[in-house]
């Protein structure tokens, strides 16, 4: 498997409505996979791959690119950098952490911390409280001179490595740059011929984060017929967790997606996956949500609609520095895809 590529996604910033970086990356991987490759008025890339024949049923594969991350909303007179959430944060994980503030003028590394008392000089009742995400903030470490190179709606992301660990792969923005990887592996693996009994466009995303929105105008524009929502869901098979919550397990094969607070999945098509995969070989498990969304629901509502189910890889420690994947689930999460669209 190209890991190199997924390092090289993960580590590229790009937070929601700021996701050219990453869209830069991924079209220059993606030369001569495709017949048609544009970016759209809200910044999601589309790439279609036509079909051998008029007529054939429209296969769109939701891949989006945005991070959870900040922009900043305020720069105070000693240079400290206060921020907005862009994405869902447990402010619990935000503690200590080393930042990068991407600007017009460069990126420039910092560190994140709450405002408050270090542990020799708080109480015990202070160290209790867990701070709000408004109350952390930014020290780029050079004062005054910050409000000469940062300004408000610059944006913020956590600055940690990629690792491979064993049979793990760790890193920020997993979520969603696993699916950028899937939907340029999956096409690169059809080589030239495979899959041209339907149209696939494949849909980088943007702006999933703060509500499916890349995925709602880019689904209006293509109005496919099967949408395919790839992302990462979790995987909570850790200690502290019940049996009922774990969602899945890692190294037991991909995630398919029947239900989250956004979609449910078309019926037909979970079951068409599932006879896939058991044909194949390929390990699944069914996953649940019982809250999140993702950008199957938006190919869902789209027009007049489309049949939709999610394809997914089962994620520790989800919107942390430390989210970590299977290698195995990666690479089976890679193969239903391939399969599915080899049969068209």
């Amino acid at each position: 498997m190209n890991i190199d590529l997924l390092k090289r996604l993960c580590e590229m910033p790009g937070v929601p409505g700021h996701e050219d970086r990453v869209r830069d990356l991924i079209t220059a991987e993606i030369k001569d996979l495709f017949d048609e490759v544009k970016t759209d008025p809200m910044g999601s890339l589309l790439c279609r791959r036509d079909a051998g024949a008029k007529g054939a049923p429209r296969v769109m594969l939701l891949c989006h690119m945005d991070e959870i991350g900040f922009l900043v909303s305020h720069i105070t007179d000693k240079g400290f950098l206060y921020l907005q959430p862009v994405g869902g944060f447990d402010p619990r994980n935000l503690f200590s952490r080393r930042v990068l503030v991407c600007t017009d003028k460069g990126d420039f590394k910092g560190v994140m911390n709450p405002g408050g008392k270090p542990i020799h000089i708080s109480s015990a009742e202070d160290r209790k409280k867990v701070p709000e995400v408004a109350e952390f903030f930014v020290d780029l470490g050079m004062g005054k001179k910050a409000a000469d190179l940062v300004q408000v709606g610059d944006y913020v992301v956590m600055d940690e490595p990629f690792l491979e660990m064993g049979d793990k792969l760790v890193s920020k923005a997993l979520d969603n740059r696993i699916a950028c990887w899937l939907g340029i592996e999956a096409i690169r693996a059809l080589g030239k011929k495979d899959g041209r009994g339907a149209e696939i466009h494949v849909a980088f995303t943007c702006q999933e984060e703060v509500g499916l929105r890349g995925a709602r105008t880019a689904s209006y524009a293509i109005k496919p017929d099967i949408g395919l929502g790839i992302d990462v869901t979790l995987a909570c098979d850790t200690p502290g967790v019940p049996d009922q919550d774990q969602t899945t397990q890692q190294g037991k094969g991909f995630g398919l997606h029947v239900r989250d607070s956004s979609f449910i999945a078309d019926k037909k098509l979970v079951a068409e996956i599932e006879a896939l995969a058991k044909k194949r070989k390929i390990p699944y498990q069914r996953t649940m949500l019982a809250a999140g969304g993702q950008d199957g629901a938006a190919a869902q509502q789209a027009a007049a609609g489309a049949r939709a189910v999610g394809i997914t890889v089962g994620t520790r420690y989800i919107h942390t520095v430390t989210e970590m994947v299977e290698r195995s689930d990666l690479k089976a999460a890679r193969d239903i895809l391939v399969a599915y669209l080899q049969g068209f």
